[in-house]
């Protein structure tokens, strides 16, 4: 029997990756793959616009092609060891809570320099990584009841889609009612208003890179209008790592305070659960779940997620983690890792495209309504939440309620966990509390005496 020579390397891929067995083609693979970055690319522009120094942080924020290297670089890396290493067609890139929390509770909020705040991204990382290889993940997986793990998923969302609002000049600040509606007549506001009113259209029709489409017809409306400047190019090469490649390492003596032990351990909690919630959800739609419902492989898969925190902070940016939007490629018919190869590679392309990705990071009224449609998604927790049970509903709504309020989602996670084990405890069940919450309370307790003072 002779075999044709172009059919050996397909043979490869699919003896490797596992595709017949799961049902799927190369061809669909590869579509899958292009799917899920159609769908997620919207973070090349929206990250540096949240971390960058040419958006809200201003000079306190990180030069903004290096954080647009580095997002792509980060999203190449970490999708390509999910393929490769995990083989799931899951992608990963710098997450759209985590940055936040990154650049407004850390950065802006504490105060803390960037370089430090890398530091401390990539310190949660290497401790993520230690709790992936052991049975240390379960017992903290179990530890936290479900209600709070929703409350701050939710919680997240919230404070992502405030942001957006503020971000588009839709709610600004009032002396004597904190926050008011914003000037419609203003064109800028006009502009983030028909994008969100797009956005919110493409994605209720179905379309799987609705974030994406909604932002270039927002920056097409908006060159139109006059209200964004066209690009000085197309095509550039990737460049700026030169400003934050290493910091984090270099700056690591100065991540070692009590201040930055509850950054990381914001940071470490937060993308626990919005990985695993993330894996979970997206290895169910795809039916690779074993029959127990458990996720084959899933030490391999949050280790793959940790290594891009870790890489993708000492290249320059915040957490890395897996993105639910990969559901896009898994309802393409993308089963295996060779989704996650080619949305890497789709990345690596998109890494010269800086002009282009430049003008919509700087205009804030083209990636606000990005960021308030994210909030809606991450949002739906709420429906889980049990609220006719006050034990579970009121620190769940303190959780939620708290972020966007204090600004700051280690604020909201903090005072939702200090509610917890007490109203528990008033309730009478005390006996259902795991140790782990109690220890939790306290070091939040100490979270905000550390505050105040």
């Amino acid at each position: 029997m002779v075999t044709d020579a172009s059919t050996r390397p397909r043979g490869r891929l699919d003896a490797y990756f596992g595709i017949s067995s799961n049902g799927s083609t190369v061809k669909r693979e590869l579509m899958a793959g292009t799917i899920t970055f159609l769908a997620m690319s919207y973070v090349l522009a929206v990250n540096p616009s949240v971390l960058g120094d040419e958006g809200a942080l201003g000079d306190k924020g990180i030069p903004m092609q290096a954080v647009f290297t580095a997002t792509a670089v980060a999203a190449v890396f970490g999708t390509l060891v999910m393929g490769i290493w995990a083989k799931y067609p899951i992608a990963l890139a710098p997450g759209m809570g985590l940055n936040a929390f990154f650049a407004y509770s850390v950065v802006l909020g504490m105060g803390i320099p960037w370089q430090v705040a890398l530091s401390g991204t990539f310190l949660s990382g290497v401790i993520f990584f230690v709790l992936a290889i052991t049975k240390v993940r379960e017992r903290i997986l179990n530890a936290i009841p479900m209600q709070m793990k929703l409350a701050v998923g939710a919680g997240i969302g919230m404070f992502v889609a405030f942001l957006g609002l503020k971000n588009a000049g839709i709610v600004v600040n009032s002396e004597a009612t904190l926050v008011t509606l914003g000037d419609f007549t203003k064109g800028t506001t006009l502009l983030a208003l028909f994008g969100l009113v797009a956005t919110v259209v493409f994605l209720v029709i179905g379309w799987h890179g609705a974030v994406l489409y909604g932002i270039v017809l927002t920056a097409l409306v908006g060159v139109i209008s006059g209200l964004v400047d066209l690009p000085s190019g197309v095509v550039s090469m990737p460049k700026g790592l030169e400003h934050t490649f290493g910091q984090a390492i270099i700056h690591l003596p100065d991540a070692f305070t009590g201040q930055m032990a509850i950054v990381i351990l914001t940071m470490l909690f937060v993308d626990f659960f919005d990985c695993s919630g993330t894996l979970i959800g997206v290895a169910n739609q795809a039916g690779l779940l074993d029959k127990d419902g458990k996720l084959p492989r899933a030490a391999s898969a949050l280790a793959a997620d940790s290594v891009g925190t870790m890489a993708g902070a000492v290249i320059g940016t915040s957490t890395t983690t897996a993105y639910v939007e990969s559901t896009a490629g898994v309802s393409a018919g993308g089963r295996t890792g060779l989704t996650a190869v080619t949305t890497a590679g789709w990345f690596l392309i998109a890494m010269f495209c800086y002009p282009i990705f430049a003008v919509v990071a700087g205009s804030a009224s083209i990636t606000a309504p990005a960021l308030i449609v994210v909030g809606v998604l991450m949002s739906r927790a709420l429906g889980d939440i049990d609220w006719n049970r006050l034990e579970y509903s009121i620190p769940a709504f303190i959780t939620v309620i708290m972020m966007p309020l204090t600004y700051s989602i280690a604020n909201g996670l903090a005072m939702g966990m200090l509610f917890y084990p007490i109203v528990m405890a008033a309730k009478g069940r005390v006996k259902e509390v795991h140790p782990a919450m109690w220890v939790l309370m306290v070091m939040f307790l100490g979270y905000f005496f550390f505050l105040a003072e």
